[in-house]
């Protein structure tokens, strides 16, 4: 047993060389400048996948309805022409995708937002926090089904010679797309709505003179970390949540520029307003951005996923949009993006439309040259905007093809086309879905996990995240 001399003179003489441990430690270090640099690749995606869902926006707003005119005068010309195929499918499918966005227009019309407006304002703090956090399931789940609702509708137009072989179309056919076609306008509306009231109740809380509300707002995007960051991710796992939270972003961003122009109507457009206000709608954009950053470093830390992931995932994009500038006839990219974002433009135009309507007023030859103006500036902004995404993308695709080399880009490249097999995971099946149909097979955790990463990330459909598993 030592002394009290001889342990006094050992720690005070006990020598530690860190050359011993330079493996973990290197392995530290590296760790530390992945947390670090993750937010900065982030951003760069985020940025990428704004402008994306930007532009599928804008399309909806600006070409969509001359090209459904230009459908319907080639089709009225046909039909003169006496001839048996007067419309285009795709034509078809954009004459839905405008009607279904008239429809809800005119429903949400009848509508009182003033009214939906005392309502939320009536109820408690708790409540409300309540309210908002279900609006957001909601929005989630509706989302994760819009898009196949859309798809099933766009399919029923498919003409019937393409699919039973040209025995003709049947009346059930017609039954079906009218099925379809309800279900569809029905979603829209029910989404919209959603929105509407995740708009008003921040609306309240922006405008309520007791800040508590808005304190559990901001506090509530904190509760997505508890969520996320102590759970074992894949790069398929952690793609799709990049892919939900930009989506997310451009939902804030929009409903958030719909709350300021709804009180500075309220308060005659004055510019001062905006001092006030601003402040109040920063802090919660900037939540949510911290949120983001936080969940995102300490997710390619844990699972040591490198922060060049979010350049394979941006070149994955970037691959959408340069697919489909040769797949016109078959999807537009605003298809593309929301079956990779789960991004879905019509709940949201209508909700800008009923917002804007309520805000200005447009009786007079002044208003509608305003329109023609408001109208030609988004246009000349699709138009920047969708040059810039289509340059970004042959770059982001050429430079991954470079960097990852031939022979990862037969393989795993998202440049690369992958093959027409989906496969997903749900605990210890893999659901592996071909031509012929699904076929389960039975793995254990461990060829689970590999299957997944084998998998090229290309074939990952947005919106099938459950938890911290692909299902």
């Amino acid at each position: 047993m030592k002394s009290v001399y001889d342990y006094v003179v050992g720690e005070l003489s006990r020598g530690y060389l860190l050359e011993r441990d330079e493996a973990m430690l290197s392995e530290k270090q590296r760790r530390v400048v992945t947390f670090m640099k993750t937010p900065r690749e982030l951003e760069k995606l985020m940025l990428f996948g704004f402008l994306i869902c930007l532009d599928a926006f804008l399309f909806i707003l600006t070409f969509l309805p001359i090209r459904v005119l230009l459908s319907l005068s080639h089709s009225l010309y046909r039909f003169s022409r006496c001839r048996q195929r007067w419309i285009e499918t795709c034509d078809l499918c954009d004459i839905f995708r405008v009607s279904i966005l008239l429809l809800c227009i005119v429903c949400m019309g009848y509508v009182d937002t003033s009214a939906v407006y005392h309502i939320v304002r009536a109820q408690s703090v708790i409540k409300l926090y309540v309210i908002y956090n279900m609006l957001e399931i909601f929005d989630r789940l509706l989302a994760s089904i819009g898009q196949d609702t859309l798809d099933s509708l766009f399919w029923s137009a498919v003409d019937v010679e393409g699919k039973e072989g040209g025995e003709g179309r049947k009346p059930r056919d017609y039954l079906g797309a009218a099925f379809y076609y309800i279900v569809a306008t029905g979603y829209v509306l029910i989404h919209t709505v959603v929105l509407l009231f995740q708009t008003v109740t921040l609306n309240v809380a922006v405008n309520s003179h007791s800040k508590a509300l808005l304190t559990i707002m901001v506090s509530n995007n904190f509760v997505e970390l508890k969520g996320s960051v102590f759970k074992k991710f894949e790069r398929s796992n952690l793609f799709q949540m990049s892919c939900s939270d930009i989506r997310e972003r451009f939902h804030y961003v929009v409903l958030l520029g719909l709350v300021s122009v709804r009180n500075l109507a309220q308060f005659n457009w004055d510019p001062s307003y905006l001092h006030e206000v601003a402040p109040v709608l920063l802090l919660v954009l900037v939540s949510e951005v911290f949120v983001d950053w936080t969940k995102h470093a300490f997710i390619t830390k844990f699972n040591d996923i490198s922060p060049d992931v979010y350049q394979e995932y941006r070149s994955i994009l970037a691959k959408d949009l340069a697919s489909s500038q040769h797949q016109q006839a078959k999807s537009d990219h605003s298809d593309l993006v929301s079956r990779r974002m789960g991004f879905i433009p019509l709940p949201l135009i209508c909700l800008v439309w009923r917002t804007l309507s309520q805000s200005f007023s447009f009786p007079g030859s002044r208003e509608a040259a305003l329109v023609a103006t408001i109208y030609l500036c988004l246009t000349s902004v699709k138009v920047v905007v969708g040059i810039l995404l289509l340059h970004g993308a042959r770059s982001y695709c050429e430079d991954r093809k470079s960097s990852t080399g031939a022979a990862s880009s037969n393989e795993s490249s998202p440049c690369s086309h992958g093959s027409e097999t989906n496969s997903g995971v749900a605990g210890d099946v893999i659901i592996v879905g071909g031509a012929e149909g699904g076929v389960r097979q039975r793995t254990s955790s461990a060829a689970a996990r590999k299957t997944v990463k084998q998998r090229s990330l290309s074939e990952v459909e947005r919106y099938t995240l459950v938890s911290n598993r692909i299902v």
